[in-house]
């Protein structure tokens, strides 16, 4: 019902949820962010296809909220060329530009301090990561308000 609604338009679906007690959560997301306005027109959109005499419900339609871990691909796609952070299977966090996002994973350009070649000490050198998605624990975009 929800990707009825999503043709032919630019948003995407994040996730949904129906809980045992019939809350349904629904969250959408947009490369330029959530309208408000849209999520009332979905939201109006699934309860015009759901019959509460039939059975009743709660319903939740939404963003996928700033500062949230990424949970589908088009995120990763969308944050390409903007600074993430993200947390490592091992515990690691690290910060960086997502570069790319495929099915297969993703790569962030990270700052790390390396030992060059006649310097005296390690110098700050831009090194490409490959992360499988198994690889992380989670990823979320860096929100800059300078």
């Amino acid at each position: 019902m929800v990707n009825e609604w999503l043709q032919g338009k630019e948003y995407f679906l994040v996730e949904t949820n129906v809980d045992n007690q019939n809350k349904i959560t629904v969250e959408i997301d947009h490369k330029d962010g959530v309208w408000i306005e849209d999520c009332c027109e979905l939201s109006k959109f699934i309860e015009e296809h759901l019959d509460r005499d039939q059975e009743d419900f709660e319903l939740e339609v939404g963003s996928a909220g700033i500062g949230q871990p990424f949970k589908v691909l088009q995120q990763y796609k969308n944050s390409i060329g903007y600074d993430v952070e993200l947390m490592t299977a091992d515990g690691k966090k690290m910060e960086g530009e997502m570069k790319d996002a495929t099915e297969d994973g993703f790569t962030v350009v990270v700052a790390e301090k390396q030992k060059v070649e006649g310097k005296k000490r390690p110098v700050l050198v831009e090194v490409e990561k490959k992360f499988g998605y198994d690889d992380v624990k989670w990823v979320k975009s860096i929100i800059d308000f300078k």
